[in-house]
């Protein structure tokens, strides 16, 4: 068989495998609910000049849900975080089902679901470990959905 055969039979063999686990992907979803749409713009958590997250406010099964997603460069680059998410409603004062990450240097971190669709509402991320970001957290707030 010609080199050329060769590498072509080789090319056939893995398209189908490339193929294959590109489509075994799964999104991840909050706990409970397996189907959320992203509402609203994305915010950025930036820390010592570096951006350290994504924050997300989601809706789907009846609930509104933050969700929080480290960086890569920034986890590749420290050795720990502590991270929370939440939807906040009347105008980012009152915090509704807060989840901050059970494990050490969480990857992502879902809110628990908020019962909060006939309200305004914004999702936020923060860093720390408290029931609310203590001034000078970083932190960051996506766009207000009513």
């Amino acid at each position: 068989m010609s080199k050329i055969a060769k590498m072509a039979a080789v090319a056939a063999f893995a398209v189908p495998v490339l193929v294959g686990a590109a489509g075994t992907a799964q999104a991840s979803t909050p706990s409970g609910c397996s189907s959320v749409t992203q509402i609203g713009s994305t915010a950025y958590i930036t820390a010592g000049g570096q951006t350290m997250a994504s924050v997300k406010q989601y809706k789907g099964c009846n609930k509104n849900y933050a969700y929080l997603y480290m960086w890569e460069g920034y986890r590749s680059s420290h050795s720990s975080w502590s991270v929370c998410t939440s939807i906040v409603t009347n105008g980012g004062h009152t915090l509704e089902d807060e989840s901050c990450g059970t494990r050490a240097n969480p990857v992502e971190i879902w809110s628990f679901g908020a019962s909060t669709l006939s309200q305004c509402t914004q999702a936020l991320g923060w860093s720390g470990t408290g029931d609310w970001p203590d001034p000078g957290d970083p932190r960051a707030v996506t766009d207000v959905r009513c």
